[in-house]
C-alpha cells in the first residue's frame, strides 16, 4: 500500500506536468486561439469573466476540482476514525481550505463558457468513483497526445483504496490517510506548479501559487505526523 501510494505521487508529477503544459501549447501563442476571455470591458460583468484565459486554466481548473472534491471526502473521514489529534486538526483544515476554492473555480468555468468536467467525462470523479476516461484525441505518442486520464496521474485514489480508508480506524487510519494524503497533495502542487507556468488568467496562477504553498506545507506535517506514528 505505501510504495503504490508514494509511487502514484512521483506518476502525479510527471503526467499531469505534461499534460497541462500540452494544454498551454494547445492553442498557440500569445492571442493566437489561446485567449478565450471577452477582451471588451464590461462593467457588469465580473473580472473572471473579462480577464484573459486560455487552454491551460480551463483544464487546471477541471481537473483541481475533483481533485479537490476527494480531498474533502477523505477529511471528512478524519473526525470519527482518525486518532491521531494532529491529523483531526490538519483534516479540518483541508477541507476549510478547498470547499470554497472548488466554488471559486466553478464559478471561473462558468464565466468562461466551459464544462466543469473534463471532456469525454460524464461524471465528476469522486470517492466513489475512479476517472479512467481519455482526453480527446488521446494516444501513446509523447508530444503530441497524452495518455488516458487515470488515478496515477491525477494522484487520485482508487475506489479500493477509499473503500480501505474508510474501514480503517484509529492508528491504522491515521498511517493509511497520511500517505494517501501526501500523493495526492503532490499530484495537486504539479498541477499548480504548471498552472504557474502557463496559465494566463490572474486569478487562476493565484490560486495555483496558494495551493502549491499552502499543500507544500501540509506535506510536510503529513510527513511528521507519520514518521512520529
Amino acid at each position: 500500500m505505501k510504495r503504490s501510494i508514494l509511487r502514484r505521487g512521483a506518476l502525479a508529477g510527471v503526467a499531469l506536468s505534461a499534460l497541462l503544459a500540452t494544454a498551454a501549447c494547445g492553442g498557440g501563442d500569445d492571442t493566437a486561439g489561446m485567449e478565450h476571455g471577452n477582451t471588451t470591458p464590461s462593467t457588469s460583468a465580473s473580472s473572471s469573466a473579462n480577464a484573459t484565459f486560455n487552454d491551460a486554466d480551463v483544464m487546471f481548473a477541471q481537473m483541481m476540482i475533483p481533485h479537490h472534491q476527494q480531498a474533502v471526502e477523505m477529511a471528512d473521514l478524519a473526525p470519527t476514525r482518525a486518532s491521531d489529534p494532529e491529523l483531526k486538526e490538519l483534516a479540518a483544515k483541508i477541507k476549510a481550505a478547498q470547499d470554497p476554492e472548488i466554488t471559486t473555480m466553478k464559478g471561473w468555468l462558468t464565466a468562461w463558457g466551459k464544462p466543469a468536467e473534463l471532456p469525454n467525462n460524464h461524471s465528476t470523479p469522486t470517492m466513489s468513483s475512479t476517472p479512467g476516461h481519455n482526453m480527446p484525441g488521446s494516444s501513446a505518442s509523447p508530444g503530441h497526445d497524452m495518455p488516458g486520464m487515470n488515478s496515477d496521474m491525477q494522484g487520485l485514489m482508487s475506489e479500493q483504496e477509499m473503500a480501505d480508508l474508510t474501514a480503517a480506524k484509529g492508528t491504522a487510519f491515521d498511517k493509511q490517510f497520511a500517505e494517501m494524503m501526501i500523493a495526492h497533495h503532490n499530484g495537486a502542487i504539479e498541477m499548480a506548479k504548471t498552472e504557474q507556468a502557463n496559465g494566463s488568467n490572474p486569478e487562476a496562477k493565484a490560486l495555483a501559487a496558494k495551493v502549491a504553498a499552502d499543500q507544500a506545507a501540509e506535506v510536510q506535517t503529513l510527513q511528521k505526523i507519520l514518521d512520529r506514528l
